[in-house]
């Protein structure tokens, strides 16, 4: 296996395949054979991937990754309970990955749905409505700013998720604050293929630098 990347040079990893995607010239990575003997003995991925279930937002294709590479979870609307929190920490403390992108997308039916809630006062059905409750706080905070827009409000609810994971969960906590673990909230652009950084913690340069 190959040494663990530190939490910056595995979102550069990323970044770049982004751009691959972005630009038409996927290498599509770590899909041969060889790749699959190498993987039977164990894993190593360098990043957990926790992202929308919407079927737009394959996280191994818009980053370009190969087999081994992401530890996925999904979710709509990348909503954490103890499932999700369990999975992402089974990444962190027996995978030790160093890095966890939290990723959104452009036209989420989640964000959608919590607003359509808000304004109608009428809640989906089924389980549905547990999702929209738990975009809602975001939606309540964009309307609080008179700027409830989808953009608005899935940004939002991006952040809102990188800051509930980091409070929920103590191995995640501990790692951020021991510099071994970086958190990357992004959003994914459905009409380019864009993944544009959001909120980063300290072990992650910020967009723009």
């Amino acid at each position: 296996m190959t040494a663990r990347l530190t939490p910056q040079q595995a979102w550069d990893q990323l970044v770049e395949g982004n751009a691959r995607f972005v630009s038409g010239a996927t290498q599509h990575p770590n899909q041969d054979l060889e790749r699959r003997h190498v993987l039977e003995s164990g894993q190593r991925p360098t990043a957990v991937l926790f992202g929308c279930g919407d079927s737009r937002v394959a996280s191994e294709i818009i980053f370009d990754q190969g087999l081994g590479d992401l530890f996925v979870v999904r979710t709509a609307g990348h909503i954490i309970d103890d499932a999700v929190l369990g999975s992402i920490e089974f990444g962190v403390e027996l995978l030790d990955v160093p890095l966890i992108v939290i990723l959104g997308h452009q036209s989420c039916g989640a964000v959608a749905a919590a607003i359509d809630a808000a304004e109608t006062g009428q809640m989906p059905p089924g389980y549905v409505r547990d999702i929209a409750v738990q975009v809602m706080p975001s939606v309540a905070r964009a309307q609080s700013t008179g700027s409830a827009t989808p953009a608005e409000v899935g940004a939002l609810h991006v952040r809102a998720t990188a800051d509930l994971l980091v409070d929920r969960s103590r191995i995640v906590r501990d790692a951020v604050d021991r510099g071994d673990l970086g958190i990357v909230g992004a959003t994914y652009a459905l009409n380019d293929g864009t993944a544009s950084v959001l909120t980063t913690t300290p072990a992650i340069r910020s967009a723009n630098d």
